[in-house]
């Protein structure tokens, strides 16, 4: 039993699990709404993917939409109570929301057909971050 735990969590795990993924999959995880950021993160924590920029460049994507989400969902969403008497806010809020969700599906299909869209503000800084990495 101690041969197993330490074979499922011993250095090969994370390079078994990368190893058997395309980089087209791989790319499509980290858009997966709301548990993408899981993927993007052992993307770039794998070393099979350590010189695939385009995957990277993903990665960082995804994560960053995570990221525009969770400020979506607690710095602007909880504010609503400061302003919830105004119907454009929560108009806003809910633009904000679908916003984010309808970038994440966009780049599913973008992906999903093998092609490359950088999206506005987010693939800048994904870019930007590829770009460090490599040097």
């Amino acid at each position: 039993m101690g041969g197993f735990a330490a074979a499922a969590h011993g250095p090969g795990f994370q390079s078994d699990f990368a190893g058997g993924l395309s980089n087209r999959h791989a790319a499509l995880l980290c858009y997966i709404p709301m548990v993408g950021w899981i993927a993007a993160i052992v993307v770039l924590a794998s070393e099979r993917f350590r010189r695939e920029t385009q995957v990277r460049f993903h990665a960082f994507q995804g994560l960053y939409l995570f990221v525009a989400w969770l400020m979506v969902e607690w710095v602007v969403s909880p504010s609503r109570f400061l302003f919830d008497d105004m119907p454009l806010y929560r108009l806003v809020t809910h633009g904000l929301q679908l916003l984010v969700l309808f970038a994440w599906i966009f780049m599913m299909i973008k992906v999903s057909q093998d092609q490359t869209y950088k999206l506005p503000i987010v693939g800048e800084l994904a870019e930007r971050s590829v770009c460090e990495q490599r040097t």
